[in-house]
């Protein structure tokens, strides 16, 4: 597959050959969607908690009459049933990370990609530098790109002015290639790799 390279100013640079076999699978949303539920169970929290009647004040003498209150005999105010009482089967602080197979991890990613370039949704640009972190200034170089929202993938390194530059503009960011992943492709519109990140990308997969 062929895709043609841009520069920031959205002059034309030529084209680059990619892989079909990272850009150029019939997407499957199946995986993709394994892969989405993985990275989400695996970043939250689980720090919810509710205080188990074994964790709260409150005394375990019988605090009605024995006989004739027409009621329970109960012993123990803590019970759930009481106001105040501890939660029966409540939350716990837990783990909510799942596993999942390592190469159906680098397949969803592979989809991912494909995806996108299956609706034209990648641009390829030759490099991501900012002579100066100026928001206004790489606003105005994506405008140009016709870029509103966006995920750009640069190399192992990603250029400090441009990514001081890009912080303040909504909907964009910027990731070093191994941070990429299939939640954040599929968030944003358009996917913006540079040549290095594709060079990254099908040494990744080879």
């Amino acid at each position: 597959m062929e895709l043609q390279v841009k520069t920031l100013e959205g002059g034309a640079a030529g084209s680059i050959t990619v892989s079909d076999e990272i850009f150029g699978l019939e997407p499957r949303t199946d995986l993709i969607h394994r892969v989405v539920r993985w990275q989400l169970a695996k970043r939250q929290a689980g720090t919810h908690k509710t205080l188990k009647r074994s964790e709260i004040s409150g005394t375990t003498k019988k605090f009605v009459r024995q006989k004739g209150s027409g009621g329970a005999r109960h012993g123990n105010k803590k019970a759930p049933q009481f106001r105040g009482g501890g939660k029966a089967f409540g939350p716990v602080v837990r783990d909510h990370g799942h596993d999942l197979p390592k190469k159906v991890r680098a397949l969803g990613l592979k989809h991912a990609l494909s995806a996108k370039a299956k609706a034209e949704s990648i641009v390829v640009v030759e490099d991501a530098k900012a002579a100066e972190a100026k928001t206004k200034a790489l606003k105005a170089q994506l405008e140009k790109l016709g870029l509103s929202s966006a995920l750009v993938i640069d190399g192992a390194e990603v250029d400090n002015n441009f990514a001081l530059a890009s912080r303040n503009i909504p909907h964009v960011d910027v990731l070093p290639v191994q941070g990429i992943n299939v939640y954040d492709i599929l968030q944003a519109n358009t996917l913006v790799l540079t040549k290095a990140a594709v060079s990254a990308l099908e040494e990744r997969f080879k």
